[in-house]
C-alpha cells in the first residue's frame, strides 16, 4: 500500500498538497518546526533537495506543533521563516498533528515502519525522517538527530532514487 493512500493533505500556502504527484519518485518525509534545536536541519534538507531533485527525488516537510509548541506560526509566517532563512525550495504541507488522536492520516501510514534501533510508532520529535520510494512504500525511517546528510540517509536516498 502507498503511504499516500487515503492521505489527503493540503500545501502549506492552501489548496490540495496531491501526494500522488510523488508516486514515481523518492521522497524524504520529514516533520519540521521553525522554533527547534534541530531547525538547522532545514539547510540540509534543502541541500539534499537541490542535489537530487533532478535525479527523481524531493523532500516533502510537514510543519507539526506537537513538540512543545516550536512550530507556533502561521502557514504564512511558515512559509517566510522557511525562504528567508533557509531557502527552501522543497515542498511544505499544512500544519498537522503526526501523533494523537487527531493524528493525520499520513503519519498513520508511516509510524509502523520501524528505524534501525527498532523503534516504530509515534513520532518521537521533530524531524523524524521517512524515505518513500518510487511505489510510495516506506523503506526507511531515521530518528530526529539523525542530520539529513548522514550517510545511512544518503544510502537509502540513494538505493531508492528512480530508474
Amino acid at each position: 500500500m502507498s503511504v499516500y493512500e487515503n492521505a489527503e493533505i493540503a500545501a502549506l500556502q492552501g489548496g490540495p498538497a496531491n501526494l500522488d504527484q510523488h508516486l514515481g519518485k523518492a521522497v524524504l518525509i520529514v516533520n519540521v518546526a521553525s522554533k527547534c534545536g534541530l531547525t538547522p536541519q532545514y539547510a540540509g534538507l534543502e541541500r539534499l533537495h537541490a542535489q537530487y531533485a533532478a535525479r527523481g527525488f524531493t523532500v516533502l516537510g510537514v510543519p507539526c506543533n506537537q513538540f512543545m509548541g516550536q512550530e507556533p506560526g502561521t502557514s504564512e509566517e511558515i512559509a517566510e521563516f522557511c525562504s528567508a532563512t533557509y531557502g527552501v525550495t522543497f515542498p511544505l504541507t499544512e500544519k498537522v498533528d503526526v501523533n494523537g488522536d487527531a493524528r493525520h492520516p499520513l503519519y498513520g501510514n508511516l509510524v509502523g515502519t520501524a528505524d534501525s534501533e527498532g523503534h516504530s510508532g509515534d513520532i518521537r520529535w521533530n524531524f523524524e525522517k521517512f524515505v518513500i520510494d518510487a511505489s510510495g512504500s516506506v523503506v526507511a525511517r531515521f530518528s530526529p538527530q539523525t542530520e539529513p546528510d548522514a550517510p545511512e540517509v544518503l544510502a537509502a536516498i540513494e538505493a531508492n532514487l528512480p530508474k
